[in-house]
């Protein structure tokens, strides 16, 4: 009987060289006469340890080691890795590490564990059950229990996801769609990327249950062009959930058609707005539309469409086979569920933590990411992607909930968390801001596209020290002008870590005197 060997086919340990290792342990086993089984997983999101290996025992337990490089392989077979031998690389049991044991895993429960294309694999480990359920319900209840949940679009605004789905239930038309938002733009995230090359099916299945909910009989995955690894992943799933009667004509066997297309975007990051991404996969420049109508009731190709990101569409298999109650037990407030935080930055330990909403980012950091990988203090932290506030180390007891965060100011956006030690230098941050809405603006408004680029020109001249007080107040009329005028959240964000910057960080542009005189 062979052993079996789990190593991840992820994006971020293929950059590792988790090719190049699972190419010599197969070579170490010939010629060492081992039968060995090669699965080739997603990630665990235990970013620090990539390529993690891990080897399963006799009684289903996985031993992990990591990272490993094809240099450590000959030493590992030495120590006799394969029956869970002592190795400077081990790390014992994965599933019992106090970093994984801390988190609550109801999306990425299976994401590092399966082989994400074997639909056999996935019904076994817990997958399609929420899918059966939806099945024997009516399109009102499913509908109700994802209201019930209190589940809210992971995508950035946070808008209840039960609310979107009954007006396109409700809205009467001939052809409805279902559209999952895969262009993951927002620098330090990565979750939507994690779960289609580790647990595709789980987003197939989210999105089979909404199509069976509105009533909508096609749904399309637009997914960023940086994301290859993650397109060919999706297609390959589709295939598979085809062949496996998932999708099609009678899903499951049923008597309810629906179907899934991938596409990939052109790398434009405006995309990641929802009438943008429609204009783009209706073959146009993706330019965003002007609402209303919203796209509930006029989508893609002027059809009711459900637009939700990847991580929305996955927590629903969870909710309908679980029951609403039990995603809503998890969080706080109006916050319900668990949120795929993912950490980057200057840390020690970066990647992907689940744990239910009201977690405070100090515990994040601290507990999970173990500090600054520099060993330099903690000066501040960026939520929410390129748009989101700049933190201070004092505000870092605040939970991840959306009101909590609005409340100081930021915003939860999908879920990144950057971290930044005492050498940043947040007039540069703040800058880029402007420069990044600059280059990534579709155009469409005066606001955000001439505002981003003066906006960019004042904080230089003032960072120079030409004119400091009145470039700063230049720059403080361009951040009102671009809340409250631009026709998206592009421009509109953009003034977060603008501000926040120059809130927090006033010596960095020469500006506290400044300041407090106005």
């Amino acid at each position: 009987m062979s052993i079996r060997v789990f190593i991840p086919r992820d994006a971020s340990a293929l950059a590792m060289g988790a090719d190049a290792v699972a190419g010599q342990i197969k070579t170490e086993a010939e010629a060492r006469g081992l039968a060995i089984e090669i699965i080739r997983t997603g990630s665990r999101g235990m970013a620090w340890l990539e390529p993690l290996v891990e080897v399963e025992g006799a009684n289903g337990t996985r031993f992990g080691y990591g990272p490993v490089a094809p240099r450590d392989v000959k030493g590992l077979f030495d120590a006799f890795f394969l029956a869970g031998g002592v190795h400077a690389l081990g790390v014992g049991p994965v599933e019992e590490l106090p970093w994984f044991r801390a988190q609550q895993r109801l999306t990425f429960g299976r994401c590092g564990r399966i082989d994400p294309f074997s639909i056999h694999e996935y019904r076994a480990a817990g997958g399609l059950r929420g899918l059966d359920a939806a099945l024997a319900m009516r399109p009102e209840a499913i509908v109700e229990a994802v209201t019930q949940s209190g589940l809210r679009g992971r995508g950035g605004a946070g808008f209840p996801a039960g609310i979107k789905w009954k007006t396109v239930l409700g809205a009467a038309a001939s052809q409805k769609y279902i559209v999952c938002n895969a262009d993951e733009g927002d620098s330090g995230t990565f979750a939507d990327r994690m779960l289609m090359e580790g647990d595709p099916f789980t987003l197939i299945e989210g999105m089979t249950i909404a199509g069976l909910a509105v009533g909508a009989t096609k749904g399309y995955v637009y997914i960023r062009s940086e994301y290859p690894h993650a397109f060919a992943a999706m297609e390959r799933a589709i295939e598979v959930a085809r062949s496996a009667g998932v999708l099609g004509p009678c899903v499951l066997g049923s008597p309810h058609a629906f179907d899934i297309e991938a596409r990939l975007g052109a790398g434009a990051y405006i995309c990641g707005e929802e009438t943008a991404l429609l204009e783009s996969l209706e073959g146009k420049r993706g330019v965003v539309r002007a609402k209303p109508p919203l796209p509930a009731l006029q989508g893609l190709f002027g059809k009711p469409t459900v637009v939700n990101n990847v991580l929305t569409f996955a927590a629903v298999p969870f909710i309908l086979s679980e029951g609403a109650k039990a995603y809503a037990d998890y969080g706080m407030g109006r916050s319900r569920g668990t949120l795929p935080v993912q950490l980057g930055g200057n840390v020690k330990r970066g990647g992907l933590i689940e744990l239910a909403f009201g977690v405070t980012l100090r515990q994040i950091i601290a507990e999970f990411g173990g500090g600054t990988r520099s060993g330099r203090p903690i000066r501040a932290v960026q939520v929410g992607g390129p748009l989101g506030a700049y933190l201070p180390s004092h505000q870092l007891d605040v939970a991840l909930d959306y009101e909590a965060l609005a409340a100081i100011g930021a915003m939860l956006g999908h879920g990144g968390i950057v971290v930044f030690d005492d050498s940043v230098d947040m007039a540069k941050q703040a800058k880029f801001a402007f420069e990044f809405c600059a280059a990534e603006s579709c155009g469409k408004c005066t606001p955000c596209r001439i505002g981003a680029v003066r906006g960019a020109e004042a904080l230089e001249s003032a960072i120079k020290g030409e004119k400091r007080a009145e470039n700063l107040a230049l720059v403080a009329d361009l951040c009102t002008l671009m809340r409250d005028a631009s026709l998206c959240a592009h421009g509109g964000l953009t003034p977060n870590p603008v501000e926040s910057a120059l809130r927090h960080f006033p010596e960095d542009f020469g500006a506290r005197a400044a300041l407090a005189a106005e």
